[in-house]
């Protein structure tokens, strides 16, 4: 994919989304994907991510979060920021 194709999302998901595997479903959908970026909890309770790809990759990660088992998405703060060219997707 090329560089032109990719944005950068920050997202900040809020619900049931800490101590129910959020952070290891977002990494492996992002590796299935091709997405790159990072996951942390914050201490409010939400999930902090960012997650660069195509749109289409980046959706597709969040069907599969939002489809997870036992992780209630009550609501997500998006927002577009430059892309960075990183190269893994992180827990930290």
């Amino acid at each position: 994919m090329s560089d032109i194709c990719k944005v950068r999302k920050h997202i900040i998901f809020y619900g049931r989304v800490q101590g129910v595997g959020f952070r290891y479903t977002a990494k492996y959908a992002s590796q299935e994907y091709g997405v790159t970026g990072w996951v942390r909890n914050l201490y409010d309770g939400s999930v902090e991510m960012e997650a660069e790809g195509s749109e289409r990759d980046i959706d597709e990660v969040l069907k599969i979060i939002n489809n997870s088992r036992y992780i209630y998405v009550e609501d997500m703060s998006v927002r577009n920021i430059p892309v960075e060219g990183s190269r893994y997707f992180d827990i930290k």
